[in-house]
């Protein structure tokens, strides 16, 4: 199960180290067990939380039990180093903003002696209402499955996990932003991080090609390089964000007021 990626995720796999760590434990039986209860719609539900995960799995004689999967969160020293980390790259907050993951994170993590998944089990606490004895047992097996599908399709339930919700964290990022802006407009020089994702992202590369000639007979239309990219999933409001700029491309190109 785990191996699909689906909705607004990357095409990779963030759960295929969790897994494996779980699977590595050689209990095939129970995970076997696992998948298949998975598979069947066992899991009726699974919460996510601040160190905490919550599954309710219903038995093969109807009882429900509750599986809980607990990990450290990260410190707010760790997380506070990890958002300078993300803020100081435009393509990390971009990723972030669209709803992606950087495919460097566990890279970034290690740089603070971090991991994004529990790398042992010594480092994760099973606990299931059952009466069973062995831990993990296959309602867990099941609910680390689920888990771990729910991570390839909404990766920010990873981060969440950890101790940093989807919404704190993007507000985070833009506070780093407009801080690194702040310091720049003020004279005063700005966190390197910081530096370089804010002064340096309008700034053209050094390998950028001057400007061509116009063709006789060519147009040239302002917003011709919206329509070179790829839809972009966010919206103002009710308006889609490609008609926002658009609009507003038109308006610098012919010096018409905003509206």
């Amino acid at each position: 199960m785990p191996e699909r990626a689906a909705g607004h995720s990357s095409s990779r796999s963030w759960s295929h180290q969790f897994i494996t760590m779980l699977e590595s434990l050689r209990m095939g039986t129970t995970f076997q067990q696992g998948r298949r209860y998975a598979r069947a719609g066992h899991v009726r539900s699974v919460t996510i939380s601040t160190s905490l995960v919550t599954a309710l799995v219903v038995d093969e004689d109807g009882e429900t039990y509750r599986s809980r999967v607990a990990v450290r969160a990260f410190s707010a020293a760790d997380w506070s180093r990890i958002e300078r980390a993300l803020a100081g790259e435009a393509i990390h907050a971009a990723r972030l903003l669209a709803g992606h993951l950087p495919d460097d994170l566990d890279t970034i993590l290690a740089g603070f002696g971090l991991s994004l998944f529990p790398e042992s089990l010594a480092e994760i606490v099973l606990d299931c209402s059952c009466p069973g004895w062995q831990k993990p047992c296959r309602h867990l097996a099941a609910a680390c499955y689920v888990l771990a599908e729910s991570f390839d399709a909404d990766p920010f339930g990873i981060l969440a996990w950890r101790g940093r919700g989807r919404d704190e964290l993007l507000e985070a990022l833009r506070g780093h932003r407009v801080s690194a802006q702040r310091h720049i407009a003020e004279g005063h020089a700005a966190p390197a991080a910081d530096v370089a994702g804010t002064a340096t992202f309008w700034t053209a590369g050094p390998r950028l090609s001057p400007p061509q000639p116009l063709v006789p007979g060519t147009v040239r239309y302002p917003d011709a390089l919206l329509d070179q990219l790829d839809p972009l999933p966010l919206t103002v409001g009710r308006f889609e964000v490609t008609d926002v700029l658009r609009d507003a491309y038109r308006r610098l190109a012919t010096g018409l007021p905003d509206p």
